[in-house]
């Protein structure tokens, strides 16, 4: 697997996008967005997002609207959102960004609910061979030194936690404080997709490895849950106090939850790739409410798209030609799309 070059990947972006960007329709007065510019915001975190952005975009410019797209931090967009420099972006990860949307919520709406059908999950992981060999079905068993060992040395386990900064760092800190596992278990944290590449090479060559992830996305496709990997349930509902347990963490239906557990009890409830608005946005614009009320993608092509951008991030054209392949097959979706977005201006 190739490792990500992320400056080369930030210039293919905005190349992508410049160059995917549809000839605006004949009769262009006659749409919604005819003369107006939308300030469009993707986060700096690489991922199945981006194909998504492209698609959105898209549909925008259907409606006659210019797109100026810029990538920041979500942290650094909600600031932004809150003085009115930039209007939209659908990259929001909810409800771990919630308590920063609370803060700008006079200034800010979440729209929709969610590009992923269905909502994706969080949790602790392992490699599955090691599971079965010492029979760990549950988080808690780390307290074992015996058990920690096995993906570390002297008694302690090595986790693969998030980047620094990203909220799902917060939840691990805080659980494995809430659960008692500091004695037994060590963050690791860095770069967290340089770090997991190297945690993909260690499991496909039968080694041990414990990382925190989410599902859909590169990772669990490139290591499948109730083949490569297990996820760990954990043993009761636990986040930092700002953070809102929105939903239920205990998931049915979850594909390769340690010793078959149903439901399995996650690190949080389901999550959504959330979409947050400037409010005096939205209210000028009700046809792209419309349009991002009605977008979803199924987990499956979600994780699809993950483990393509993993494969070649930095190939010239990526996001482009896979939200043209999307295209190709799902056009008359997204012509009803633009069609009901069109119809509520």
């Amino acid at each position: 697997m190739k490792t990500f070059k992320w400056g080369v990947v930030a210039a293919v972006v905005a190349a992508t996008f410049i160059l995917s960007m549809a000839t605006t329709p004949a009769f262009a007065d006659t749409l919604p967005g005819s003369g107006k510019t939308v300030r469009y915001v993707q986060a700096d975190s690489l991922g199945a997002n981006y194909i998504a952005d492209q698609i959105v975009a898209r549909a925008m410019k259907a409606l006659g609207y210019d797109i100026k797209l810029s990538t920041m931090n979500i942290t650094l967009f909600f600031a932004a959102v809150a003085q009115g420099d930039v209007d939209l972006s659908t990259d929001v990860n909810l409800p771990q960004r919630e308590p920063e949307f609370r803060a700008v919520e006079k200034q800010a709406e979440i729209i929709g609910t969610g590009f992923i059908a269905g909502g994706g999950v969080n949790g602790y992981l392992i490699d599955r061979k090691t599971a079965l060999a010492h029979n760990i079905t549950s988080l808690e068993q780390m307290k074992d030194p015996k058990i920690a060992s096995l993906f570390g040395e002297d008694g302690k386990a090595q986790l693969i936690s998030c980047d620094p900064g990203w909220s799902c760092a917060e939840v691990v800190n805080y659980q494995l404080k809430k659960f008692g596992l500091t004695q037994n278990v060590h963050v690791v944290s860095g770069k967290y997709e340089a770090l997991m590449i190297d945690a993909v090479s260690r499991i496909k060559s039968g080694s041990p490895a414990f990382f925190y992830a989410w599902s859909p996305s590169w990772v669990t496709s490139g290591l499948v849950p109730g083949k490569d990997v297990v996820w760990l349930p954990v043993p009761e509902d636990a986040l930092p106090p700002k953070m809102p347990n929105t939903g239920s963490a205990l998931v049915k239906g979850v594909v390769g939850c340690a010793g078959g557990a149903d439901p399995c009890h996650m690190a949080m409830a389901s999550w959504i790739a959330g979409s947050v608005a400037s409010r005096a946005f939205i209210a000028a614009n009700p046809g792209i409410k419309a349009l991002i009320q009605q977008i979803k993608f199924s987990p499956a092509l979600w994780a699809d798209w993950e483990l393509a951008i993993s494969k070649e991030p930095s190939s010239p054209g990526l996001f482009g030609r896979l939200a043209d392949q999307w295209l190709a097959t799902n056009k008359p979706q997204f012509d009803q799309w633009v069609a009901t977005a069109r119809a509520a201006h």
